[in-house]
């Protein structure tokens, strides 16, 4: 057999006692050979039994280990992990998501196939409540997700942005490392300065992953506040976007909130309002059908949550960050010499 590349896994972890345990389990069940991998898990101080469960898993299995991150933001994780990492391939997981027992081989067998930095699958969301479900539906429609390449189990190709990404050691000594206070657009971040560096990022359909999105309109409504708040900061701090879409959702609430502070010299806030109406019921019952008829209105209410959160968010974080910037110009890297990697011996057939 040829050699295969030595893979680290990547996960930060902060009071997950309800899932850490079964998600480490399947990825130490990945058929990738087992002497290739390493799983280093960056916990963020977890005041609830995460630590011991970790303690256990680690006795029974050597290849996990973690290691504090005090500052507690995943990003920052993230960097902890990349610096002990011996890995020459770094495979970024969270913990609240199911992987394809094959997932870190096709993560390899993509990035040696496409030559590309980065690789990742889809955001493939997957449901086991109701509301779930509707969310689910409204995440297919571009009304949902503004047509983000990543959304969609079906593309495939060189993209701006993945679902969380297999790296390349060499990304984070030339693009550099995780923005350390970046709480959220942390991946979309790193990938454009990856872009920036000259690198690409592809997209591959044979990379699967499942994650389990919101329960709730509250949830979901905070979820995309803070979205919008990352995407404003990355705005301001790389001086541009890939494409304009992030910046849609508040180009809408700027727009709606022009016309009712503006409503009584003319007659457009009313047939606005009903477009946006129309059109978000059509695409409603468009993709809510295949789960029912009484998933429609639930949809329906769906969208403006996705819309105006992130575009108050975006509005707040252009507020906030503009007023005071919290990052430097010019990222960490990694020191190239600063953790020996394994090197790649033929295995054993």
């Amino acid at each position: 057999m040829t050699a295969a590349p030595f893979v680290t896994i990547a996960m930060p972890c902060l009071n997950e006692e309800g899932y850490i345990e079964a998600c480490l389990r399947s990825v130490a069940a990945q058929d990738y050979p087992r002497d290739r991998i390493e799983i280093l898990v960056a916990d963020g101080g977890s005041t609830d039994r995460t630590r011991e469960i970790l303690a256990n898993l680690s006795e029974q299995d050597p290849r996990i280990r973690m290691i504090d991150n005090p500052d507690r933001i995943q990003a920052a994780g993230m960097n902890q992990i990349i610096r002990q990492a011996r890995g020459d391939v770094m495979v970024r997981m969270d913990v609240h998501c199911e992987y394809a027992q094959d997932y870190v081989r096709r993560c390899i067998e993509v990035l040696e196939r496409t030559g590309a930095d980065n690789v990742g699958g889809a955001q493939r969301p997957r449901a086991k409540t109701w509301f779930q479900r509707a969310l689910c539906a409204a995440l297919t429609s571009p009304a949902g997700v503004g047509g983000a390449s990543y959304r969609s189990a079906d593309n495939e190709g060189f993209v701006d942005t993945v679902f969380l990404g297999a790296f390349r050691r060499r990304v984070f000594e030339t693009a550099g490392m995780y923005d350390p206070k970046a709480i959220t657009n942390e991946d979309a971040e790193l990938n454009q300065r990856i872009h920036e560096a000259g690198g690409k990022v592809f997209l591959s359909r044979d990379i699967v992953v499942h994650y389990y999105p919101r329960t709730s309109y509250k949830a979901l409504a905070k979820q995309y506040y803070k979205y919008g708040q990352g995407r404003a900061r990355t705005l301001l701090k790389r001086g541009t976007f890939p494409s304009p879409r992030p910046a849609i959702p508040f180009a809408m609430v700027v727009t709606g909130v022009g016309l009712l502070a503006t409503s009584r010299w003319h007659r457009l806030t009313l047939p606005a309002f009903a477009l946006y109406a129309a059109a978000t019921g059509v695409e409603a019952v468009r993709v809510g059908r295949r789960e029912g008829l009484r998933a429609i209105p639930i949809v329906w209410g769906i969208f403006p949550v996705l819309h105006v959160s992130h575009g108050l968010g975006f509005a707040s974080g252009l507020l906030r960050y503009g007023l005071d910037p919290d990052w430097t110009r010019e990222p960490e890297r990694l020191d190239p010499i600063s953790v020996p990697i394994v090197a790649n011996e033929p295995l054993e057939a």
